[in-house]
């Protein structure tokens, strides 16, 4: 039997930042959770789903309303005004007016174990997930999903993979090294 006694303090150290860390994970957590954040904030600025994918262009119905929601997106003679045309073009799916959804998202570090990214905007899961009238009668259509949240059958992405190991590989270096 070989047996291997570690006697240097430094190392021994280590080991103890190591394990005191196994405890208390929240620090890391909440790194993990503003990396999340920070993602979630370039799936708006890209208008695409976690995995890349570019999210559906915005209806008919939705361009209507937001063109209708101003008389100065319209010439006198009922025409597309500069301005009218400037909104159009600069109209990005999943983003209104106010830019509610794309910016009230909050982490929080649950149970010491885990993190979890929440918003306030009741309309979030409906936008992420997608919805049909038949479902929720009250939609004016169907609305497609514009995921901005990994989905659990594909998993994380690999940008959210190496994002969330940098964050651990730089937590663990700070326990070996103190």
């Amino acid at each position: 039997m070989i047996k291997i006694e570690i006697t240097d303090s430094s190392v021994m150290d280590s080991f103890n930042r190591l394990i005191a860390m196994g405890a208390d994970m929240s620090g890391p957590l909440v790194a993990i959770g503003e990396v999340l954040l920070t993602l979630t904030e370039q799936r708006f600025k890209q208008s695409t789903d976690p995995y890349g994918e570019p999210w559906k262009e915005n209806s008919d119905t939705t361009l209507r309303a937001l063109l209708h929601s101003s008389g100065k997106n319209f010439k006198k003679n009922g025409g597309l005004s500069k301005r009218g045309d400037a909104v159009l073009s600069g109209k990005k799916p999943l983003i209104g007016e106010s830019k509610s959804l794309s910016t009230q998202f909050s982490s929080s570090v649950s149970g010491g174990n885990s993190v979890m990214l929440t918003t306030l905007m009741p309309y979030a899961a409906i936008q992420n997930f997608g919805g049909t009238k038949a479902e929720f009668p009250h939609l004016w259509g169907d609305i497609p999903a514009r995921a901005f949240f990994p989905d659990k059958e594909r998993g994380l992405p690999d940008d959210y993979n190496q994002e969330i190991s940098a964050v651990l590989k730089a937590a663990l270096q700070n326990a070996i090294n103190g």
